[in-house]
């Protein structure tokens, strides 16, 4: 059956095998031999926060989140790993059709490419202590959520699921990477993020930081960007007018994403057993928060 509007889970799809599921993503690989390096990326309704799936998940998220990727794929001027990209939905099961994309599978690089062009989260936290974002040193006397000189990359390792990333230095991502791979990642991730700035503050939106992920392609040995892009899991979007004229550091940065949950959960639980359950007005918050995003960038 396609999608109806409730909150999705992994699921049994015809012609495909489910192979691995993270936080949010399931994927699938291609049971046709001769599809061998296809795979199918279904970006589910699953909402986390602070390493716990939190429960009931954000209905309609995983479509928003696809259609997020989708969109920003075939806007950026880099090689990437979607299939079919004039028409993304080409070829795909019904029952997953809305947030799913089907992918060419890509060796991945062992690290998260993050961009920073604002200064925020843990890079705010880190500046706090030592003046510099993963050893980028910054100007003195910067605020939170104030505008960079110019954005600035600053990766981390990936950790195996339900561990943290860890932020890392340049020099530590050349000792994982190599050299010439890791210029290479650090160039394409700061020229995506310089496009898609110029695109979403075009929209009245600004990108506060992101992060990206590639792989190497199987047949052309292609450095390709992967995974999500530009969504509101993987960016921090803050609308350009509140950020302006925000009164406060919360209005200034209020992001389009499920911060509105971790706001909720840190205030009613103390970290200790389980999680409480959403209320039904804090997920619908979320939802609209989701919804806002993507109309105000696609225009849909």
């Amino acid at each position: 059956m396609p999608d109806n509007g409730r909150v999705s889970t992994a699921t049994d799809i015809p012609g495909w095998t489910h192979e691995y599921s993270g936080k949010v993503r399931d994927l699938y690989r291609s049971d046709d031999p001769e599809r061998s390096d296809e795979v199918l990326v279904v970006a589910s309704d699953r909402v986390s926060a602070f390493d716990h799936a939190l429960e009931p998940g954000i209905p309609g998220k995983g479509a928003l989140l696809t259609g997020l990727s989708r969109w920003w794929f075939t806007r950026l001027d880099v090689p990437n790993h979607l299939l079919d990209g004039a028409d993304p939905g080409a070829g795909l099961p019904e029952a997953v059709a809305s947030r799913a994309m089907r992918v060419t599978r890509l060796e991945m690089f062992p690290i998260e490419c993050v961009v920073r062009g604002y200064l925020t989260g843990s890079g705010w936290a880190e500046y706090v202590e030592t003046g510099t974002v993963c050893g980028v040193a910054l100007p003195a006397g910067l605020s939170n959520g104030d505008r960079l000189p110019e954005p600035i990359f600053t990766p981390a390792s990936k950790a195996p699921l339900g561990q943290h990333d860890e932020n890392i230095d340049f020099d530590r991502m050349v000792e994982l990477v190599g050299a010439e791979d890791a210029e290479a990642l650090r160039g394409l991730s700061l020229g995506i993020y310089t496009a898609a700035a110029a695109i979403a503050e075009g929209r009245g939106l600004l990108i506060a930081d992101t992060k990206f992920e590639f792989g190497r392609h199987g047949s052309t040995g292609e450095v390709t960007l992967g995974d999500e892009v530009l969504t509101s899991d993987s960016s921090r979007y803050w609308d350009a007018a509140a950020h302006r004229d925000g009164a406060t550091s919360a209005a200034r940065m209020a992001s389009f994403d499920k911060q509105i949950v971790r706001d909720w959960v840190s205030a009613h639980w103390d970290g200790t057993g389980e999680p409480p359950v959403l209320p039904a007005a804090i997920v619908e918050r979320t939802a609209e928060r989701y919804r806002e995003l993507i109309g105000r960038l696609t225009g849909d």
